[in-house]
């Protein structure tokens, strides 16, 4: 069941906001103590008992196009990688030969095989162990149980999901997800940016528009509002609105037919740390991958409805994705100057206000998973 706004009230909302100059407000304060950012056994827990445990998207279907398409990443700290195999089915595996534990591939690419670099042991795309070159050397070898490692993996809603620890779902469990990731959508591309800050601090950037007029005075403010935002959850999850100043065009408009395509930007929260942020023509993927305690790895994969072959969609493209990325980069500034500031001793804990209720869920959400857990005794 659907429990998002539909976009005709989603728009309503935002005039009715204009009118007031008013926004969303959640209903309390958020105090999150700093050392929650500065500790690593807080990090550990939350690898071990939320990153690995929750089931999160690792990569868009679109990224794995043809049999023999792999993606390889490290993910919640572990290296994955994600191919699709002959029968067309998305499968994850642990990225570790069986012999030595070298990894298979890095980045994205396309293999009839998976062949380990180190020694050549080649495995078939669905994690049969296929060749091991002078098998005589390994005397009562089991091929059949010296396959790639798989983890717990499902292809939903244009996504493929990865669950490292327990058992995944068949599907995903957010119906809310449905139509926003279309097969008309392909890659225009994939990157991976590295951030001096810890992976909390990066996500709480996407999910509010109190800091757009401060930070963004260049770039995303002077085409969208400051501290004006519908601010939805469902589940452990948000959607964020940012609305364009151009929503006004709307209001002659009958209120059932307005359309949000070109008039607001969802950034949807996928707990705990992935969004997907969506435009006129294109949705990104962002995931937020910790790689230590004051740092993380903004994995990024841009899906479009234009043909970038075509010289007018590949120009609009670029403008777009120019646009976007000046003002990410604000972002990513901010972030690292955050983590800096944690070394100041000024605070015992950050405050998020009612106008940051997006980031008070995510919080809230991951002390419940994480006292969750300890009660289970993980």
């Amino acid at each position: 069941m659907r429990t998002l706004a539909d976009d005709p009230s989603v728009v309503a909302r935002i005039l009715d906001h204009i009118d007031n100059r008013s926004t969303d407000r959640g209903a309390e304060v958020w105090h999150e103590p700093v050392e929650n950012y500065r500790s690593e056994a807080r990090l550990g827990i939350e690898l071990m008992q939320v990153l690995r445990r929750t089931p999160t998207p690792f990569c868009p279907s679109a990224a794995l196009p043809d049999a023999g398409s792999y993606v390889a990443r490290t993910a919640a700290g572990v290296p994955l990688i994600a191919v699709r195999d002959k029968d067309g089915v998305a499968r994850v595996f642990r990225n570790a030969c069986r012999h030595r534990g070298m990894s298979l591939a890095d980045g994205t690419g396309c293999k009839r095989v998976l062949v380990c670099p180190y020694h050549a042991w080649t495995y078939e795309l669905d994690g049969r162990l296929r060749g091991v070159p002078h098998e005589d050397g390994f005397p009562g070898l089991d091929k059949r149980s010296h396959g790639l490692v798989p983890v717990p993996s499902f292809e939903d809603q244009g996504l493929v999901w990865v669950t490292q620890e327990g058992p995944a779902p068949a599907k995903s469990p957010w119906a809310e997800l449905d139509g926003l990731v279309t097969s008309a959508q392909r890659l225009a591309g994939m990157s991976e940016t590295d951030v001096a800050a810890n992976w909390k601090i990066v996500t709480e950037g996407f999910l509010e528009g109190y800091h757009l007029q401060s930070l963004h005075a260049d770039t995303f403010f002077p085409i969208q509002f400051d501290n004006l935002n519908v601010i939805e959850q469902f589940g452990p999850n948000s959607r964020v609105t940012f609305p364009y100043r151009r929503v006004n065009k709307l209001r002659d408009v009958e209120p059932g037919e307005r359309s949000a395509d070109g008039v607001l930007t969802y950034v949807y929260h996928l707990f705990p740390n992935a969004m997907l942020i969506t435009f006129s023509k294109n949705t990104t993927m962002v995931v937020v991958e910790p790689t230590g305690v004051d740092r993380c790895r903004l994995v990024n994969y841009t899906l479009t409805h234009r043909d970038p072959s075509k010289g007018a969609d590949a120009e609009a493209l670029e403008r777009d994705l120019h646009f976007i990325d000046a003002g990410t980069v604000q972002d990513r500034e901010a972030a690292v100057a955050i983590q800096r500031g944690l070394a100041s001793g000024a605070n015992e804990s950050f405050q998020f206000g009612l106008f940051e209720s997006a980031i008070v869920h995510f919080h809230r959400t991951l002390h419940g998973a994480i006292d969750a857990a300890r009660v289970a005794g993980r």
